[in-house]
């Protein structure tokens, strides 16, 4: 169910995920979703939103493993994402976003998770640059640049169904990771 939420929550938002879509899309039983989560759509979605950013950060990981630099860690993560909205159709966003803009002035514990989930990532990548060696000053701005950057191509490239938001911001964090060196 949690898995079926993500899903659901990066491809049509938060308040245009209902529960009966996450049980049909997860299969699992109607009574099942209040037995594991009592806290109802809610708790789905911080369960939900906490996976995703762990996910991002073990992918962020593995990016970095494959990686010499920080600007082939960039290369591999805008990639990463702009692939994965290929692959969809350019129907799926962030799993933390919707959150933020639909769910946070709502619910404090939504406003935590994603803010916590957000923060996770900015800290991996922040983590990686100075292994690469750009101080951590620098390595803190890059990484929210990047982030930050990838967050608004998610949004801008599902708009236009275009590539070049990816390709831009692409271009603009290399420049401002070599500028670091």
């Amino acid at each position: 169910m949690i898995e079926a939420a993500r899903g659901l929550i990066r491809e049509r938002g938060l308040n245009a995920t209902a529960i009966s879509d996450v049980l049909e899309r997860s299969g699992a039983p109607k009574g099942s979703v209040y037995f594991h989560f009592p806290g109802g759509k809610s708790q789905l979605a911080v369960e939900a939103a906490a996976l995703h950013a762990h996910e991002q950060v073990r992918m962020i990981d593995e990016l970095a493993a494959e990686s010499s630099s920080a600007p082939d860690l960039i290369s591999r993560y805008v990639d990463a994402g702009r692939d994965g909205m290929l692959a969809s159709g350019y129907s799926r966003g962030c799993g933390l976003a919707p959150l933020v803009t639909e769910g946070a002035h709502d619910s404090e514990e939504i406003a935590e998770t994603s803010a916590r989930g957000f923060a996770e990532m900015v800290d991996r990548v922040t983590f990686h640059f100075v292994a690469f060696g750009i101080d951590r000053a620098s390595a803190r701005s890059l990484a929210d640049a990047m982030i930050a950057g990838v967050e608004g191509a998610l949004i801008t490239a599902r708009a236009l169904h275009s590539t070049s938001p990816w390709d831009s911001i692409k271009a603009s964090l290399l420049a401002y990771a070599r500028a670091t060196r």
